[in-house]
């Protein structure tokens, strides 16, 4: 329903900006321009979901042996002790804690397919233990605000975007979305945490948030000290051999479980042909919209409002230009994904702005979204501070995306 929203505004605004060209400042073009948007964006729409199809097929049938392998389940295990301190009303044993270790870890990995329907058995689960029916309870909130701060080991698809978009290297925003994605996570555990007053001085929680602090704040300091080439190519390298280790740990999981890896890779393969293939309309729409607003010139009023006020501060704008993705990712993945693609397309995927509206996309999750199907499958209408801790959870990362990026890129 936000998307319908969404979508209709982008043409009726278009629609007036451009009458605004037209009758006050004799602009003949606009609506040529807006007409050549529409069919050049879903061309470009067909033809990114096209080769998609190829990298998609590969990552989505490594995701498909670890999963097999046990990988997720390994995963679980080891976050137990953590989420048992995150939901200290979830009784011990329940079989809950198993549906909502499962769908962190599936969303870690990327699993989204895999996630999803984790994340609705955990719902209901923890719906079960609701004395009050149409209200959030605390666990669902930490549960949702979990999911909404983004947190993924394995940014696959956007790797993906930035290939097909012509990157040089489409994997050099792998550690800056890590980074960025772990400050949004630690705002929203914080957040919901003080809004719950759960208790995270305790052993286990400062042990490990503690560690992970010293762990990010050990490679910001690191990348800190190298200049911008050393930089690039450290983290191009380390995300590399990373993502190899992880396709091999993925293979050698599954031959250790004596799953047949190769039907395993063959089955999530065909995953990721119908994947590509199901985003073409999504697609398609929303970058005909966007590209409609651009056209109208609504979109560069729009940024450009929101340079003169950054310029007025004394700050440097070079980010603002990312800020649509930003903006949208609260409301829409499939929106925001748009924007990331449109912001490439028209920036460059290596430019700096490029890469920025990719750790935008990749450092949350979509907010409203989450929200509304994860409440609303179980009829939930009163949502209490969740709204809250996702909105702040997603400024967190959108803060840390930026002043990574410069880190990283700037």
């Amino acid at each position: 329903m936000v998307l319908n929203y969404i979508w209709v505004a982008f043409f009726l605004l278009a629609f007036a900006m451009a009458s605004v060209r037209l009758l006050w400042m004799g602009d003949m073009e606009v609506f040529p321009a807006m007409m050549n948007a529409t069919f050049d964006s879903s061309k470009t729409a067909f033809e990114i979901s096209l080769g998609l199809t190829g990298v998609l097929s590969l990552w989505l049938g490594i995701m498909k042996i670890g999963e097999k392998g046990g990988v997720v389940n390994v995963l679980a295990r080891l976050l137990s002790p953590v989420f048992c301190k995150l939901f200290p009303e979830v009784p011990k044993g329940h079989p809950v804690t198993g549906s909502i270790f499962m769908n962190i870890a599936a969303n870690m990995l990327g699993l989204d397919n895999a996630a999803t329907p984790l994340g609705l058995k955990a719902m209901e689960q923890l719906q079960e233990l609701n004395p009050k029916k149409d209200t959030a309870t605390n666990p669902m909130i930490m549960f949702l605000v979990l999911n909404t701060s983004g947190l993924t080991l394995i940014p696959v698809s956007i790797m993906v975007y930035r290939a097909q978009m012509g990157a040089a290297q489409p994997t050099d925003i792998f550690v800056p979305i890590l980074l960025a994605t772990f400050f949004s996570t630690l705002a929203g555990i914080i957040t919901t945490s003080i809004y719950q007053r759960t208790n995270l001085l305790n052993r286990t929680m400062l042990l490990t948030l503690g560690g992970a602090c010293l762990l990010v704040s050990a490679i910001i300091y690191g990348f800190s000290g190298m200049d911008k080439e050393t930089v690039n190519v450290v983290s191009t390298s380390v995300a590399n051999i990373l993502l190899m280790l992880i396709i091999v740990g993925f293979i050698l999981a599954g031959v250790r479980k004596k799953v047949n890896v190769y039907d395993a890779f063959v089955e999530g393969a065909k995953d990721g042909f119908s994947t590509a293939v199901r985003i073409i309309p999504y697609l398609v729409a929303i970058l005909v919209a966007i590209g409609v607003f651009r056209a109208s010139g609504a979109m560069d009023m729009l940024v450009g409002g929101i340079k003169w006020t950054v310029a007025a501060t004394g700050c440097d704008t070079s980010f603002v230009e990312a800020l649509p993705t930003a903006l949208m990712k609260p409301l829409s993945g499939s929106g925001a994904r748009g924007m990331m693609v449109d912001t490439m397309t028209t920036y460059g995927a290596d430019s700096f702005v490029g890469r920025l509206s990719c750790i935008f996309q990749g450092s949350t999750d979509t907010t409203f979204y989450v929200l509304a199907v994860y409440f609303g499958s179980v009829g939930i209408r009163y949502t209490r501070h969740a709204v809250a801790c996702g909105l702040l959870s997603d400024l967190a990362g959108i803060l840390a995306a930026i002043a990574i990026c410069y880190l990283f890129f700037g």
